[in-house]
């Protein structure tokens, strides 16, 4: 919950003499507006916020933040450095309420930054990392939420505006708040720190993915430890042990340094992993010359690491262990992959909604571990700039160790074909298509088995999930 008088000292830091109008939630879909949220008009790439803004006063929005001029029956009040009116002038209320600033993401990352400020009891936990940064947030998530009133990042909401708007609805009542921060360039990652102030970092781990638009992976790994930086003295920064990039990113912190791993060495750490495949993963959680037996319904056994990042911030909040083990087992989140069946009663693991090298290996891990003829179907794995015929490389040749038969799609996917052959797969069962319709319909053509086992998956820009469309089995 914040106000018009808050917004206003935020943006401007003026105190002003406005009656209180209060806001629940701020939105920037004007679907999403409702009675109470104040809805942010934001000029993109495809649309512009501002045309929407009569629609997000028609679903109950009570107040619009805007940059440009709009003209129509409302009240204005406005913000921008260079007016300089008397703000203590009175609104009608009984107009739509608009609210003129000089940048609307600018404003929105201001009043956030200040209602932060004002919630100086609720901590917050910032995660980052290449891969699993979403899948951590859930689970840390379900292991806090058994004990504390939590707030989490909805969606993949991770970026410069999805990190305020989550700020914002925060209140009095939230005790914890679990934020992802997502990476393209240095800086960014430093800028939402500034804005949320967390007191404990995680890094899942550092890989491929955006050293198109990093660099490499050096870069990557500067722009991740600048959650590890913000941290003050009395938090925690939660490390991948087994990650050669995460680890030393010890050195440049203030904080206490947890690590996690499946290398023993790690304070915190996992052995003993049984993957039961689709009845989820068994392992022992050691910490503190403690076995603990731990049945993670998520499957795969990369979800064990998931596991031991939300233990690490439970223990830096102070759950027991019991308390720990409880919200992990009684987790049902498996996000975005999703297990269906093919049209012949088939397993179909659909995990369309992105790919990298490093989770395209964990999804071939868990192909493994199911039993029937393997199937996968690999799309290209977008932004890997320097990487890319390195990255497609390794899932080639990991292809090659668990597939009965693999299919590629895409140009640059060729790379993981060769991959595949050079490392002593039949080149009879490595199957190389430029689109999406031409692999489903080999796969329809060759005719599927109901002991076959299909993994899906391939960057966003893919859109794989046409291929699922085809195969799965139609309720």
């Amino acid at each position: 919950m914040f106000t018009l008088n808050e917004i206003i000292c935020a943006v401007t830091g003026e105190k002003t003499k406005f009656a209180e109008l209060e806001f629940t939630a701020a939105v920037i879909d004007s679907r999403q507006s409702e009675d109470g949220t104040l809805f942010i008009a934001v000029p993109g790439e495809r649309t512009d916020g501002h045309k929407f803004v009569s629609s997000a006063f028609a679903k109950g929005a009570r107040a619009a933040l805007i940059q440009e001029d709009l003209e129509g029956d409302y009240d204005f009040i406005d913000l921008r450095e260079k007016n300089g009116i008397d703000r203590s002038e009175l609104i009608s209320g009984k107009k739509p309420l608009c609210i003129r600033v000089d940048n609307s993401i600018d404003a929105l990352q201001k009043i956030a930054a200040f209602h932060r400020t004002r919630l100086s009891e609720m901590r917050v936990t910032g995660i980052t990392g290449t891969v699993g940064k979403t899948s951590t947030k859930e689970l840390i998530y379900d292991v806090l939420s058994v004990h504390y009133h939590t707030l989490k990042t909805l969606g993949n909401m991770n970026n410069e505006i999805g990190l305020p708007l989550t700020l914002l609805r925060a209140d009095k009542d939230t005790e914890l708040a679990i934020l992802e921060m997502g990476f393209y360039v240095p800086g960014e990652i430093d800028q939402l720190c500034r804005i949320a102030l967390p007191s404990v970092g995680v890094v899942t781990n550092v890989g491929m993915v955006h050293a198109s638009r990093a660099g490499s992976m050096e870069v990557i790994a500067r722009g991740k430890s600048e959650l590890i930086q913000s941290l003050p003295e009395n938090g925690t920064a939660i490390l991948n042990y087994d990650d050669t990039f995460v680890r030393p990113m010890a050195e440049l912190s203030k904080a206490r340094v947890l690590f996690y791993g499946l290398d023993p060495e790690a304070e915190l750490s996992a052995c003993n992993i049984r993957s039961n495949g689709l009845d989820g993963v068994y392992f022992d959680l050691c910490y503190q010359q403690k076995k603990n037996p731990v049945h993670l319904p998520l499957i795969g056994r990369h979800s064990v690491m998931t596991a031991l990042r939300a233990a690490a911030v439970g223990l830096v909040y102070d759950l027991s262990m019991d308390e720990i083990i409880s919200g992990l087992e009684n987790s049902r989140n498996q996000l975005r992959m999703r297990l269906t069946h093919t049209f012949a009663d088939g397993v179909l693991i659909d995990d369309t909604y992105n790919a990298s090298p490093e989770s395209t290996s964990a999804a071939l891990d868990l192909l493994s571990e199911i039993s029937g003829r393997k199937i996968a179907v690999l799309g290209e794995m977008r932004e890997l700039g320097q990487y890319e015929q390195k990255g497609h490389g390794m899932v080639g040749k990991k292809a090659a160790s668990v597939c009965d038969e693999l299919i590629a799609v895409g140009a640059v996917t060729k790379y993981m074909v060769d991959s595949a052959i050079s490392e002593g797969m039949d080149s009879n069962h490595v199957h190389w298509f430029a689109s999406n319709d031409e692999a489903a319909d080999y796969l329809l053509d060759r005719g599927m088995e109901k002991n076959d086992v299909v993994l899906i998956k391939g960057s966003r820009g893919m859109v794989m999930e046409t291929i699922v469309e085809k195969l799965e089995k139609k309720e």
